[in-house]
């Protein structure tokens, strides 16, 4: 089977459940279920997942080339995605992502982001 194409460029805010609350915020695993747009979504399949830990602006040049070469393998403090691309009951593809960057001092959790929806080649 050929990888999925990108169908849908989202990039949007989303609510997440979990029917086992995650043992780590800032490093979840894939939800059971989102809502979009005020719609609710089952995880039906996780087809794949990975995470990103680049650096990015401001917080890019702020760090010694040694330590940035840890931190771009596990993260650091505030940087990093966990990406998820999953399958709905109905066969839709949508990659998530959790983004650990805190958007304000009220904020410091995070956000959860539907990133695209793709379709079967």
């Amino acid at each position: 089977m050929d990888a999925p194409q990108p169908l849908h460029f989202i990039d949007e805010p989303i609510t997440v459940e979990f029917d086992i609350p995650p043992a780590r915020e800032k490093s979840p695993p894939c939800p059971d279920r989102f809502t979009w747009r005020g719609e609710l979504y089952q995880v039906e399949t996780v087809l794949a997942e990975w995470s990103d830990f680049t650096r990015r602006g401001r917080a890019a040049r702020n760090m010694r080339p040694s330590h940035a070469t840890v931190a771009a393998g596990r993260g650091s403090l505030g940087v990093g995605r966990f990406f998820f691309r999953i399958r709905t009951p109905a066969g839709q593809i949508f990659d998530l992502y959790y983004d650990r960057a805190p958007k304000d001092a009220l904020q410091r959790k995070g956000e959860w982001c539907i990133y695209q929806e793709l379709a079967e080649k």
